[in-house]
């Protein structure tokens, strides 16, 4: 028998489905009711009305029996690969000293460092699995690492090639940041010039070379880089055809914003301190704005990024977890959109695209992920809910009837 022309083989088809596609030229969530997603080779042929679909047939059909079906989510700001436990300074935090003293004294960042030189890349790998199937477990297909805890070349390398390793064990894209200019480490406390150097002249370009990230982050702040410093590695990452990105603004205003702006960062990070002619460079230079409640809420911080300024010059906004072992303790995306929800006071639809199509945008991704569109990575969540709305509003509830990465 001759094979119909119009009929379109695939591998997997989800039907009877409401779709929220994310896709920017229409408004809102993109909401299709009688929705049906089509699948070949881990990539979408069809997400649209069923009634309008070409002729389908596939090996596996999934009746959705109502479901809601979204984009995978991502998670565009992590520190998921780590060393040690830094619950002691949780307390102290509790009983009265800042970040800044803690950093100060030794702890913060470098106490993470040590734990992390110390132990292997396997013991990296293995310690981050838990933390990455908490985030797995509530739809995350795509998750961006940053290094940042080695601070030297050989332990920098190691945590990207832990984090790299994570590919091979879960179902997850994992996307790679170089974070060498996190922190002062203390052979370098008295000279931090040549710690720069040794960022910019070796580590930067061993990265590179080996492939490890695909952009170069930074932490611009009165405790750890200033801009002028920053602006010097931006440089040597753009001298080795490395994206940027940077966290700005967290803790007071230091130029950061604007930097990143000049330099079209993908990304400015955290950004409590940003003011309004920020914003405006931001939405020139096409930098997303990734926004990070955990760290917000965990600081107890009560400065509020400028959300209107960010709607007022249509910046994206992304959101991200920040799990990270001294500051955003946190593995749950879902809970992360409820926080900047109820602390920033995002809309429903700005969480909801700010943790899937503005995630992406904010990694580069957006032509491969983010929304439910014909010709991108079929990275999808399937959940029981009535409304899209739930996934924000409700606080320790996990609706996900199913996660598809690369169409399995």
């Amino acid at each position: 028998m001759q094979a119909r022309p119009d009929l379109h083989h695939c591998d997997r088809l989800w039907r009877n489905a409401r779709l929220a596609t994310l896709a920017p030229d229409k408004p809102g969530l993109g909401e299709i009711e009688a929705g049906v997603v089509a699948a070949a080779g881990g990539r979408i042929v069809y997400a649209g009305p069923e009634a309008e679909a070409p002729a389908l047939e596939a090996e596996v059909v999934e009746d959705c029996q109502g479901r809601w079906i979204l984009p995978g989510l991502i998670d565009p700001h992590t520190h998921l690969v780590y060393a040690g436990d830094r619950s002691r300074e949780f307390e102290m935090r509790l009983e009265g000293a800042s970040y800044e003293e803690i950093a100060r004294e030794g702890g913060g960042i470098v106490s993470t460092m040590r734990a992390t030189r110390a132990a292997s890349e396997a013991d990296l790998t293995d310690a981050a699995l838990p933390r990455l199937d908490a985030l797995l477990a509530e739809g995350v297909t795509t998750v961006e690492i940053k290094s940042g805890y080695g601070l030297s070349l050989d332990a920098e390398l190691k945590q990207l090639r832990a984090a790299r390793a994570l590919e091979g064990r879960r179902g997850v894209s994992v996307v790679t940041t170089f974070l060498g200019a996190h922190a002062l480490p203390p052979e370098f406390r008295e000279d931090r010039k040549a710690y720069l150097d040794l960022v910019c002249d070796e580590m930067i370009p061993a990265v590179s070379a080996a492939g490890l990230a695909e952009a170069v982050d930074g932490f611009c702040e009165s405790i750890a880089f200033t801009p002028s410093e920053m602006r010097r590695v931006f440089e040597a990452a753009r001298g080795c055809g490395l994206k940027v990105k940077l966290h700005a603004e967290q803790l007071s205003n230091q130029g950061g914003a604007a930097l990143a702006a000049e330099f079209a960062a993908l990304s400015a990070d955290h950004l409590e301190h940003l003011d309004a002619g920020d914003a405006a460079c931001l939405a020139a230079a096409g930098t997303t704005a990734v926004l990070l409640p955990g760290a917000f809420y965990f600081m107890r911080e009560t400065k509020l990024p400028l959300i209107e300024a960010l709607r007022a010059n249509r910046v994206p906004m992304a959101i991200a977890t920040d799990c990270n072992p001294g500051t955003s303790p946190l593995t749950s995306p879902l809970l992360a959109m409820n926080m900047a929800a109820t602390l920033f006071r995002l809309t429903v639809v700005e969480c909801l695209a700010g943790m899937t199509r503005e995630a992406a945008r904010a990694l580069g991704r957006l032509d491969d992920v983010g929304t439910l569109e014909a010709g991108k990575r079929c990275d999808l969540t399937i959940w029981d809910i009535e409304r899209p709305a739930e996934l924000v509003y409700r606080i320790g509830f996990n609706p996900l009837h199913m996660r598809v990465w690369s169409g399995r």
